[in-house]
């Protein structure tokens, strides 16, 4: 099966912002209380349900607000693509 570009376009960021953060599957799954299975299929690119990507999202050190940089809509895929997150305050 031939694969091209469009194809390895990721449909969300979770793997991404979880491997940057050195977390495995089963430590996010654990932080967000939601099934090992539900982090696999959400990597995947299969849909989820709003709460699930909020669990995900906080379990991530993100806010709700940062779900369509995390979670990009369909029409957001072939556009401009999100800004990404701005960074909470550091208070010293």
């Amino acid at each position: 099966m031939e694969t091209n570009a469009t194809e390895a376009i990721r449909q969300n960021r979770v793997r991404e912002l979880r491997e940057n953060r050195l977390m495995t599957q089963a430590q996010l799954a654990r932080k967000a209380k939601v099934a090992l299975r539900t982090i696999h299929s959400v990597e995947k690119g299969m849909n989820c349900r709003m709460d699930t990507k909020r669990k995900i999202l906080l379990a991530l050190g993100m806010r709700f607000e940062d779900k369509d940089y995390v979670f990009p809509s369909l029409s957001d895929m072939s556009g401009e693509m999100p800004r990404p997150p701005q960074q909470p305050p550091q208070f010293s």
